[in-house]
């Protein structure tokens, strides 16, 4: 980007820039000189962009907003190439914050039991011109991870063979732009901060910081007065913004009277920014004053920290040091002993790292999670680590249903992130917290297993509360204890997605995550929509057309032996064989049969194919043996190098064959001008030879180019296998007429007999 253009963006930002005024001396803020700002600037390189048929053909991109960021504007720059192939296209670019973007372009089903957190999305347009420059503005971002992801639309499917088609390139490059305070004024919970709005039009920002175990904030605006005799007109944004919805409060307060606001099950451990706008008018100056309050929460009731270390020595799997494990209890052990009522009850977890984005958390009790009336258990889910927001969260509920008889029980369970529901009855019971709304799920005497899948869970602490709910005027179950188990880790796939999909491993920069790419049509996030799934028979049907059409090349491979071309009938057995069993090996679903490592199969195969088309038009060209023996081996090598370096190039096959029509040519013509006749001499090798092999060779290369897709890959491809080994026998060219058919079967069987040697006129008895 050039200089004079990021200048640019940077003084539209500081033009379109919301301010406070910064404190006069009368502790109040006034001071006309304003607040300070700091500009940041963040990029991160150009990626060319993939049609869309799974999760990695998206781009992903990782930018980290910093603390106390005012205003942010991504600039998004979409460019294509210039040759005819680029034609109108359009680029779709998702938003999410915390984890990657859950996107489904395709309109696939998600797996059952999958909670989806929707995303952002903009779409651009990429029609006559060459590129696209689109900017999106955001004031008030959440602190922290922001992921984009961009992709082309869906592919057609097509089978293209590399370097045979020009590709169109397109390229999206995404930046970001940051104004950030640099002196925003902190609340201290329980004394007042006087303020002042001098100019209307721009608010002023405030933040304070919410302790861990904090049950409510009550936060509170008075004393509002104007310079004029205007009322006082004021909106206070309490959160911060997130894409596509945001879950921040706002309140509206008017004249000189107190307005409060009392939030719920605040952010634990986290800054929450609060916005006050002026409304009043464009000359209106006021001032107010905020105060703001928590109500602890005491955790308590699971037992003595003796206890917990008990629980600790009856576990089977401890971890020892230098492992990493981390032990994650709330610290209701050491505060159960304490008088008063507790709002929570706390159950230790062990947090067990075992791979790349796979946790798993093991409950520290032997009868299970105990779940009561009075107040949630909550148990603590750490996955504030920067890398698990790449897997998928599976939080796996079962209830024991004997321990409470009451046949209208529900326990209610709630994974929420940030901090726990804190409820306090079955009245007032939901699953939301102050700014975020969680994953609910209910254990009933009729359905008392649950499960709940999180694709991509933001990074953070999460928090799974249970409480179990009795009917009202039922004290049936009020002092009951219900028994609850609960499995929860984090893997990389859902069910690593299944008997039709891989699970694979995705990087970009040092940001790891984890996407199912599907095969034998089943599609979706973990693999699990069979709407064009092929049935088991479509794939046998599949697998014998791939491996049996091979068989074709038995009549080559009789012809080159009854011809005496003993190298060629080589060729065609070792290309029979790998393409055989490579086939058998490659194939999408679920009847594969793999004789050695894939990798060395595809490989055989490529070079048997290669070769076998190199070995045939040398011995078309009917050059002398040690020329042709020459060729061949050295030619095989090259070959070889060629396939390692590259197997899907159009030149690994080309190439050889240019090579050897050009040598074959000339040998033609050579032989054409020194018999004063057209070679070979005799028509009818032209009319049933020649002219039938080289018309299926040429049909079989155009099926191979322009036909083959994704769809029709298993009978397109077994036609190639039949015309290729078709088009061989037809070109194969006649034995040498001193040579009786056959020969080299009598000559290998024979033990004693007189040989000529044809170099030294000589006679050996052998």
């Amino acid at each position: 980007m050039a200089r004079a253009e990021l200048g640019r963006l940077l003084l539209l930002l500081f033009a379109a820039l919301p301010s406070s005024a910064a404190p006069g001396k009368d502790g109040r803020r006034g001071d006309p000189e304003g607040p300070r700002f700091v500009a940041e600037y963040f990029s991160q390189s150009a990626q060319k962009l993939s049609f869309y048929s799974w999760y990695g053909n998206a781009k992903l991109f990782r930018f980290r907003v910093p603390e106390d960021t005012v205003l942010l504007r991504w600039l998004l720059q979409v460019s294509k190439g210039r040759g005819p192939e680029c034609g109108p296209t359009q680029v779709t670019v998702h938003f999410s914050y915390g984890a990657p973007p859950v996107i489904n372009p395709l309109g696939t089903q998600f797996p059952s039991n999958t909670s989806v957190r929707p995303s952002y999305n903009l779409t651009l347009i990429l029609g006559a011109t060459l590129q696209n420059t689109t900017s999106v503005n955001l004031t008030s971002p959440a602190a922290g991870d922001w992921f984009l992801a961009a992709h082309l639309p869906e592919a057609n499917g097509k089978i293209e063979v590399k370097g045979f088609f020009t590709q169109c390139t397109y390229i999206f490059q995404p930046d970001l732009f940051v104004l950030r305070l640099a002196d925003v004024p902190i609340l201290e919970p329980g004394m007042p901060m006087w303020q002042t709005i001098t100019q209307p039009s721009r608010p002023l920002h405030a933040k304070i910081f919410v302790p861990e175990y904090s049950a409510t904030l009550q936060f509170a605006l008075q004393s509002c007065t104007a310079n004029v005799s205007a009322a006082c007109a004021l909106r206070i944004t309490l959160g911060s913004a997130t894409l596509p919805e945001s879950f921040q409060k706002v309140l509206n307060c008017t004249g000189d009277t107190a307005c409060s606001i009392l939030l719920h099950s605040p952010p634990w451990e986290k800054w929450l920014w609060i916005t006050v706008e002026n409304l009043s008018g464009r000359s209106t100056s006021v001032s107010f004053e905020m105060t703001a309050s928590f109500t602890a929460c005491k955790p308590g009731g699971a037992g003595s920290f003796l206890s917990f270390y008990k629980s600790l020595n009856r576990s089977q799997e401890m971890p020892l040091p230098g492992d990493n494990t981390t032990l994650l209890a709330a610290p209701d052990a050491l505060n159960a002993s304490e008088p008063g009522r507790s709002c929570l009850r706390g159950q230790p977890v062990i947090r067990e790292d075992l791979d790349v984005v796979s946790v798993q958390f093991r409950v520290l009790s032997d009868s299970g999670v105990s779940v009561r009336t009075e107040v949630p258990t909550v148990l603590l889910l750490n996955l504030n680590s920067g890398m698990d927001s790449g897997g998928t969260l599976v939080v796996n509920l079962l209830w024991n249903t004997t321990s409470v008889r009451h046949p209208n029980a529900t326990v209610m369970a709630c994974l929420s992130a940030t901090s726990p529901v804190l409820s306090p009855g079955a009245a007032a019971w939901s699953c939301q917290t102050a700014f975020s709304q969680g994953y609910l799920r209910n254990l009933t005497a009729f359905s008392a297993e649950a499960v709940l899948v999180i694709p991509y869970p933001e990074s953070d602490n999460w928090y799974l509360s249970l409480q179990l709910i009795c009917p009202q005027d039922s004290g049936e179950c009020e002092d009951a204890v219900a028994q609850a188990a609960v499995y929860a880790y984090l893997s990389p796939c859902w069910d690593d997605c299944g008997i039709y999909g891989q699970c694979s491993l995705l990087r970009r920069h040092s940001y790891l995550y984890a996407a199912c790419s599907c095969k034998a049509g089943w599609s979706g996030w973990s693999c699990t929509d069979g709407t064009r799934a092929q049935s088991r028979g479509t794939q046998m049907l599949a697998t014998l057309l791939l491996t049996l059409s091979n068989l074709l090349f038995l009549p080559a491979i009789a012809i080159a032996l009854y011809r005496y071309h003993l190298v060629e009938a080589s060729v065609y057995i070792f290309t029979m064989f790998f393409s055989t069993f490579y086939h058998a090996c490659d194939q999408p679903g679920v009847v594969v049969l793999c004789i050695m490592d894939y990798n060395t199969l595809q490989f055989c195969d490529f070079l048997g194919s290669v070769v076998s088309i190199w070995v045939t038009i040398l011995c078309m060209a009917r050059v002398k043996k040690i020329l042709k023996y020459v060729l061949c081996v050295s030619g095989t090598l090259i070959i070889a190098m060629s396939l390692q370096l590259d197997r899907t190039g159009v030149w690994n096959m080309l190439g050889p064959c240019l090579c050897a029509l050009i040598v074959m040519t000339t040998a033609w013509v050579y032989r054409g001008v020194k018999r004063h006749q057209c070679y070979p001499p005799c028509w009818h090798r032209w009319a049933f030879f020649l002219f039938p092999g080289i018309g299926l060779a040429v049909v079989a290369i155009a099926v191979y180019t322009f036909m083959e897709t994704k769809e029709n890959y298993y009978y397109t491809h077994s036609i190639w296998h039949i015309l290729v080994a078709s088009s061989v026998a037809f070109l194969l060219p006649p034995g040498d007429k001193h040579k009786k058919s056959w020969a080299w079967s009598r000559e290998l069987l024979c033990r004693y007999q007189i040989c000529k040697n044809d170099r030294e006129e000589l006679y050996a008895v052998t």
